[in-house]
């Protein structure tokens, strides 16, 4: 098997399932694939088994001792036999940031689309950031693959642009999709009182506000009693999150006895919609598996607030009860 010079783990692995260099022997089977999905590709004609050696030969090849490539390609493998392939295209090493490929057997797409495509997301992501410590990996797709959606979503990836008729497919103009995830590396520091003004912005907010289980207009002096109290208090966790040595939020956590715990969490409402809610709540969770003394955590949210509640649902938390207008969810953690 060929290596990658940049790359110090060649193959990245989740059961049954591996990425590994591409493999010169998966040329023809990745041709075939090709030629078979041209709707969805950037590829304007057949590939000829003298294009596809040129490609590898001349391509393909040269890849692997760059110390930068452009690309970095995978042979995708179930139970060791090639089943896709894919990688990261158009590497932006100065701005950290790749555009995601990948192609399925076109006989197993109607049965594993899901499972392959979401696998293969876990995989590739290890590679962009924990290997090659990219900020930002991105799909660009035309809007003629309804399936892909879903499953880009639930392996953590947001909607960055559509492209309104950006590309010509058989004749007709369809939309581009760009969808993106990041790279997220929050810090989790203990509150203090010097964060109390930050937290009263954030706590005063209209947005923070309609979505508060106490969610009438709350005055500083209110807050900074409440925030004392908080921040001194044996039973409580506060951290304060930041994002590139900036505070964008806060979460807490609550000790109810007997190895319970209540999780809060707030996201500054300008940091909206860019994937940081979701960090803020997972890596809260791990911090928290950290602690010897607590067993449940609890979390309560607005029915109506659909991303809170679809986001504890995506960590495995489960509805326990609902009760005038609120959701509680819990899940076990030892």
């Amino acid at each position: 098997m060929k290596a990658y010079k940049i790359l110090e783990r060649q193959t990245c692995e989740q059961g049954q399932y591996a990425i590994v260099p591409i493999r010169f022997e998966d040329r023809f089977k990745i041709m075939q694939w090709r030629n078979e999905q041209m709707f969805h590709l950037r590829q304007n004609k057949p590939l000829s088994k003298a294009d596809q050696e040129h490609y590898f030969e001349n391509v393909v090849a040269k890849l692997f001792d760059q110390k930068q490539p452009l690309q970095i390609l995978f042979s995708f493998l179930a139970d060791n036999e090639c089943v896709g392939y894919g990688g990261l295209v158009h590497i932006n090493w100065p701005d950290r940031n790749a555009e995601i490929s990948f192609l399925m057997n076109t006989d197993l797409e109607q049965e594993n689309f899901e499972t392959y495509w979401s696998t293969y997301l876990s995989l590739i992501k290890k590679v962009a950031f924990e290997q090659l410590q990219l900020h930002k990996i991105y799909t660009y797709s035309y809007y003629v693959r309804p399936r892909l959606y879903p499953v880009l979503k639930s392996s953590g990836f947001r909607k960055d642009a559509i492209l309104k008729e950006h590309a010509f497919i058989e004749g007709r103009p369809v939309d581009v999709h760009i969808d993106c995830i990041m790279n997220i590396r929050l810090d989790f520091r203990v509150a203090t009182i010097n964060d109390l003004e930050i937290t009263y912005e954030w706590a005063r907010n209209p947005d923070v506000r309609a979505f508060s289980i106490q969610n009438h207009q709350i005055s500083s002096e209110e807050h900074e009693q409440w925030f004392r109290q908080k921040i001194n208090d044996e039973r409580c966790v506060y951290f304060v999150v930041t994002y590139f040595e900036e505070p964008i939020g806060s979460f807490r956590l609550d000790l109810l006895g007997d190895g319970a715990a209540r999780i809060s969490y707030l996201l500054d409402p300008k940091h909206h919609g860019k994937g940081l809610g979701r960090k803020v709540l997972e890596q809260g969770i791990e911090e928290v598996k950290g602690m010897e003394d607590v067993r449940l955590l609890i979390g309560q949210v607005f029915i109506a607030n659909e991303p809170s509640k679809h986001l504890f649902e995506s960590l495995g938390f489960e509805i326990t009860n609902e009760e005038e207008g609120l959701l509680t969810f819990k899940k076990a953690i030892k």
